[in-house]
């Protein structure tokens, strides 16, 4: 399972309550272009629209050996496959406060893409706020441990 983007601010500025794979619907060149490092998700997110599961805002740039190239649009809207018990499971919990569906990374199962998306509740200020200082203390706390202190 190779990771092909990553979207490193979810684990930040999310807390993850479940996990969840998905296939996507991608044209060829957007196959390869992901393969060779061309896709940005660390804007995008997952919507719901006539029961199915949308991909929006993650860039996928051109292939650049593509030939067929010029009315390309690079952030559209993609689908997300998934089974329609999981579809529907996803469409009850997104009716609660707070809850939001985020893309967390896109990766290879056999040949096939995959992207990992999370069920996710947003972070306050203060929790992050929280989370620096509980590994700052941990790292002192190793330091003092270790001998290391300066």
């Amino acid at each position: 399972m190779l990771t092909l983007a990553a979207n490193h601010k979810a684990h930040y500025n999310y807390e993850r309550l479940e996990s969840f794979e998905a296939g996507l619907s991608l044209t060829g060149q957007e196959v390869k272009s992901i393969r060779h490092g061309g896709a940005k998700i660390d804007a995008g997110h997952v919507t719901l629209r006539t029961g199915r599961l949308w991909l929006i805002g993650v860039n996928i740039a051109p292939y650049k050996k593509a030939t067929h190239i010029q009315h390309y649009d690079p952030v559209r809207t993609r689908e997300l496959l998934l089974h329609k018990k999981e579809i529907m499971y996803l469409a009850s919990k997104l009716g609660e406060k707070g809850l939001t569906l985020i893309p967390v990374s896109l990766y290879t199962r056999g040949n096939r893409i995959k992207a990992e998306i999370w069920l996710a509740r947003g972070k306050k200020s203060y929790e992050k706020r929280e989370k620096i200082k509980n590994r700052d203390i941990r790292r002192e706390t190793e330091r003092w441990l270790s001998g290391r202190d300066d």
